[in-house]
This record gives structure tokens, C-alpha cells and sequence, in this order.
């Protein structure tokens, strides 16, 4: 291969090119299209010995599905409803498996020299399922939309640092209130999905630039998607017929489901299962680390978890290394009551970890000063793989301390909806997020929706905004590192360990990736893998 042809395919990796750019100018270099596919797949496909297939019926069976739930990008909270929106709708960028930011619907923003200026190019050409045109006006709406507060878009808490938003010529373009180098990354988000004039007459429309139309949406049963043939970017993504993703809460159904063929991949494999099903020889188990963690959330605004004495207590009580070698089985990492851990920039490994330690846990709990009533922590296995099990590890261990932790059981179906964010304490998770910003702007951000433990600290919000100014890396890091002991030390989040995302997949299913930004390949395996049976 040829310099010139060499970088094409590393341009065409990054999003620079699309593929059929690519194939029209390898053409004018006198290379057939068979030719120009080869290189391109032999150049940095995870499957580099095989070309991708059209055809067929891409079948996902998930958990996080619930009959409340919406296409409402705003709105998005589990799983089942993220491996929608990718089917159908796009952001502007987007974060890709090494960490890396890639192009989208925009190319890579430019940066005004004090980083408070972001000029989003957006491309030309791109139509909705509608079949109208996107347009910068399309982008600047949809933004608006979720930094309203009417919307209760779990993106509020990152549009909050926007000082103003306009369109200039085919640009998108965002004033920040004080600088913020990762801007950029922040509107990879994924529920800032581009939907025409923003969705503002029915964001639930399901309308969007991704390479499938909605057919079938049935929430907490099934949605099925039919692929696209004006699809802008059909040379890299949409390559099945049509998508069918089953909501499959329990554990077992979901694995019998993958087993018996029913679907192609599975998201959520327990743990305590996953060497086993791995040597099933139609399929294979794909797990990497990340930055998701599986937590247990008080909100500290309520009694009696606004007594850091209590929250301390459970806290040393929880014993890290038995749940991640029980529960985990070694698919994961312990976790130090803060969101953040080593796959993030500007990590800081110096912070001390929390050990367990049943004195502590005693010593922390008779502070508190509790009047010994229950302590009831709401649990599903819907909440995480094994959350029940967790939940009954942490009850022995806090039991040895003398802290009265009760466990209530809830239904998977309404646990997003009606237990997570709305009840005192319960299990949780999240699926992390590419840099520090993002992730504390969304879940510990005084003001952020999302903010599961209603904690607020001026002074957090302050070295929050402080850290998004400060260019200096060295410094930056400094101030990560004080909100991480501010949020271990003083936080309503228990976390126990960082889990590895672990899928089960059918040897039938192509392409697959391994990515850590979210389970099921960050939630676009239906849109980017292929059937080889096709």
C-alpha cells in the first residue's frame, strides 16, 4: 500500500473520510473497489480477516428494559434504552474504544486559544429518517433542548458551563462560561442525540441521522429497527436488515436466550457464570475493564444518611475484595467511594484506599449516634449483575458492626423509574464516563439532575468549574484529586468495585470490538457489527 492510500485508511479510521470518499479517490488512484474494501478492512477492522456482510437480522437481548420506558434521548437511564437511541439517532462526536475523539455529524471542533470558544463544523448532506436535512439550526435546537431545565435531560449538568450557544454560516458554535479543554468530549454524550429542530414537538419520535428507523416499540418487551438505505454512513455502520433488541431483565433467560440462539449477544453475563459459558462452542464471552462501577447510593439530604458519621460507618463496613472475588469473580477491580478510577486521565493513585475495617465501622456507627431503627436498602438484580447477592455480603459485614442494614427487595420492571433517584438508599451503577469532568458534572454537580445522592457542596461545584479553567495539567490533576477525597470521604456514594463489562456473543455475530466506554461495544454492537451467515 502506497503513503497516500496509507494515510487514506488511517483518515477513514478516524472519521475523517467516509468510506465511499475513500473508495472514490483510491478509484482515481487507479484501485478497484474490491481492492479499496480490502485495504480498508485489512487496515484496522477487529475482524481484519473478514469482510462485512449485509443482510439480516441483528438479534440483542438486554437487560435495563422497562415498560415505562421512552425514546426520549433527555430522558435515557439503563441500557436497553441506550442501544435504542444508537440505532437511531447520532451526536456530534464521539468517543472511540482507545479513548480517542472521533468526528460524527460534526468534524473535530476548534478551540479559541483560552479554550472558551468550541466551533463545531457540521457536516453537509446528512438527512433524518424524516427525510429532511440536518442543519446547524437542527444542532444549536437539539443542544438547547437539554440544557433546559424543564427537560430533566441527564445532560443538564454538563450544558450548565454553556454561557450561550448560536449557529455562524455551517457551524455550530458554544461560548463556555469559563474555559473547559474537554468540551469537546462532553458532547459525545449520549443523550444528546441531534433530532430535528431538537425534538422540541416529540422528542419520543425516534427521528434521528442513525442507520435505523424505528418499527416496533414496545417498551420492556421488544423494539425492532429496519436499516436505512439513505443512510449517510452505510460504508461503516448498519449493516444488518433489520434490529431486534429483546428486553431480557433476568439473568437466566437472557443467557438461555444467546445459549439456544435466540438472539446473537447478550449484555449483563454474571460473573459467576462467565468462564463457563465461554466454552460453549457456538459463542464466546467479551469482557474489558473501564470506568463503570457498581455502587450502593444514599441520598445524604435525608435522615439518616445526612449523618456522615453513618455513611462512614458503612462504608468501612463494606468489604471490597470479597465482593469483587464473590460477586465479580475477578471480572472487576475494589472501588474507593469515589467515581474514578485508574482509566481516567489525571487519575491520582496516591489517594489512599479505604480498607474494611469492622473497628472503624463500629467506632463511625456509635458517632452517628442512630437510634438502631432499620436501615433499608432497596436492591434489584436489575440494579446490577449479582446486586442481591452484593446486598447480602453487605448486610453480613455490616451486621458485624453492630449497623441494623435491613435489604427490601424490589421488581427489575419500574426499578429505574421508581426506586433509583427516587428512594433513600438503593443498589446502582454507572457505566463511567470518558474524562473526570463529565462524569462529576453529571452525577455530583450540586445542580445536576443526575445527582443520585443529593449531594451539594458549594466548595465541590467550585474546584469543578476551577478544573475546567485551569490548563495546567499538573494543576488540573491536583484538583481532581481533592474532589475525589471530598467525594470518598464525604460522599453518599458507596462503591465497592469497578466492574468489567462482560457480554456474551455468538460466534455468528462479526466485527465486534473490545470498548470500554459502555457495554455492548459503548452500545453500538447492532449498529456496527455484521452477521457472517448473511
Amino acid at each position: 500500500m502506497n503513503t497516500q492510500l496509507k494515510n487514506m485508511t488511517t483518515e477513514v479510521a478516524k472519521g475523517l473520510m467516509t468510506r465511499r470518499e475513500f473508495i472514490g479517490r483510491a478509484a482515481a488512484l487507479g484501485v478497484t473497489a474490491a481492492a479499496a474494501n480490502l485495504m480498508l478492512v485489512t487496515s484496522g477492522r477487529a475482524d481484519a480477516n473478514e469482510t462485512p456482510k449485509r443482510g439480516g437480522t441483528i438479534k440483542i437481548g438486554s437487560s435495563g428494559g422497562e415498560s415505562t420506558n421512552t425514546q426520549d434521548p433527555a430522558l435515557a437511564a439503563s441500557d436497553a434504552v441506550f442501544n435504542n437511541l444508537r440505532c437511531w439517532g447520532e451526536t456530534l462526536v464521539e468517543v472511540d474504544e482507545k479513548g480517542q475523539l472521533q468526528p460524527r455529524l460534526s468534524k473535530l471542533a476548534e478551540a479559541s486559544a483560552d479554550a472558551k470558544t468550541w466551533t463545531f463544523p457540521i457536516r453537509k448532506g446528512i438527512q433524518f429518517s424524516n427525510g429532511k436535512d440536518m442543519t446547524p439550526e437542527d444542532v444549536l435546537r437539539s443542544i438547547q433542548r437539554h440544557s433546559d431545565e424543564n427537560s430533566k435531560s441527564g445532560a443538564l449538568g454538563i450544558m450548565r458551563g454553556i454561557a450561550g450557544m448560536k449557529v455562524d454560516g455551517d457551524n455550530f458554535v458554544v461560548e463556555l462560561e469559563v474555559a473547559n479543554s474537554d468540551l469537546p468530549f462532553l458532547m459525545a454524550d449520549y443523550h444528546l442525540i441531534i433530532q430535528p429542530d431538537g425534538g422540541y414537538d416529540n422528542p419520543g419520535a425516534a427521528i434521528g441521522t442513525g442507520p435505523y428507523t424505528l418499527e416496533i416499540d414496545e417498551p420492556g418487551v421488544r423494539h425492532a429497527y429496519k436499516r436505512r438505505e439513505d443512510y449517510w454512513d452505510s460504508e461503516n455502520r448498519g449493516w444488518a436488515n433489520e434490529v431486534e433488541q429483546l428486553i431480557l431483565n433476568d439473568a437466566t433467560t437472557r443467557t438461555a436466550a444467546l445459549q439456544s440462539g435466540q438472539v446473537h449477544a447478550i449484555n449483563r453475563v454474571d460473573p459467576k457464570i462467565a468462564a463457563l459459558l465461554d466454552r460453549a462452542p457456538t459463542l464466546s464471552v467479551k469482557s474489558v475493564a473501564g470506568r463503570g462501577h457498581y455502587i450502593f447510593v444514599a441520598h445524604v439530604d435525608t435522615a439518616p444518611f445526612d449523618n456522615n458519621d453513618l455513611m462512614l460507618a458503612l462504608k468501612y463496613a463494606i468489604n471490597r475484595e470479597e465482593m469483587v472475588d464473590k460477586i465479580l469473580r475477578g471480572y472487576g477491580s475494589i472501588g474507593n467511594d469515589m467515581p474514578i478510577n485508574a482509566a481516567y486521565p489525571l487519575f491520582d493513585d496516591s489517594i489512599p484506599q479505604r480498607e474494611h475495617s469492622i473497628e472503624k465501622a463500629k467506632e463511625h456507627y456509635a458517632k452517628s449516634g442512630h437510634d438502631g431503627s432499620p436501615i433499608i436498602l432497596r436492591v434489584s438484580d436489575g440494579a446490577f449483575p449479582g446486586a442481591v447477592d452484593a446486598a447480602s455480603l453487605f448486610l453480613e459485614s455490616a451486621k458485624a458492626a453492630g449497623i441494623p442494614l435491613e435489604i427490601k427487595r424490589e421488581p427489575n420492571d419500574g426499578y429505574w423509574s421508581e426506586v433509583w433517584n427516587v428512594k433513600p438508599f438503593c443498589a446502582s451503577y454507572w457505566g463511567g464516563r470518558p474524562v473526570q469532568d463529565q462524569m462529576y458534572s453529571t452525577g455530583y454537580l450540586s445542580s445536576a439532575d443526575w445527582n443520585d445522592s443529593r449531594w451539594k457542596r458549594p466548595e465541590f461545584d467550585a474546584m469543578l468549574i476551577a478544573a475546567r479553567a485551569e490548563l495546567d495539567q499538573t494543576k488540573r490533576k491536583e484538583i481532581y484529586s481533592q474532589m475525589g477525597r471530598m467525594v470518598s470521604n464525604e460522599g453518599g456514594v458507596i462503591l465497592p468495585m469497578f466492574n468489567q463489562l462482560i457480554a456474551g456473543v455468538s460466534n455468528d455475530l462479526g466485527g465486534w470490538i473490545a470498548d470500554g466506554n459502555g457495554g455492548m461495544m459503548n452500545n453500538k454492537a447492532a449498529i456496527k457489527c455484521w452477521l457472517k451467515s448473511a
